[in-house]
């Protein structure tokens, strides 16, 4: 059984600024609550290790596309096979919409009962969140 993710968010910061800040995979810890440690391999390949409720998962994955302020998408080459996008698209000069979606295979019965109760989507939800908040005050800070 695979499961979707797909959440958006307006952030009230330039399309520059929420590619910043999301295309750094390092930086992903500071905004994505269950996300412990990135750790970048090369341009392309980083490895990741997340906490989630009932489940301690590693990853390790590959950037698959990388465009400047439009879109940054990879694919899992270890661990929970999972496929991710995020597209950036500009909504104003200082406004930008942030869509993340992910497709993965849930393992176990805790993996499981998250895709069925949707609590999978909830914290994907507060994850982009908390971006929205580190981005606006990013582009405050800028002003």
């Amino acid at each position: 059984m695979s499961s979707k993710i797909l959440e958006t968010v307006d952030v009230n910061a330039p399309v520059s600024v929420s590619w910043q800040l999301w295309s750094d995979v390092t930086r992903w810890p500071t905004f994505l609550r269950h996300v412990e440690r990135v750790d970048r391999i090369d341009e392309k390949r980083f490895t990741w290790w997340l906490s989630l409720p009932g489940a301690d998962k590693y990853f390790a994955a590959e950037l698959t596309e990388a465009v400047a302020e439009e879109r940054i998408a990879w694919k899992t080459t270890a661990g929970v096979h999972h496929t991710g996008v995020v597209v950036f698209q500009q909504l104003s000069d200082t406004t930008s919409r942030v869509t993340l979606h992910i497709d993965y295979d849930p393992e176990g019965f805790i993996e499981h009962l998250g895709a069925l109760t949707n609590l999978d989507k909830v914290l994907a939800n507060y994850d982009l969140g908390q971006f929205q908040h580190m981005a606006e005050e990013v582009a405050a800070a800028a002003r």
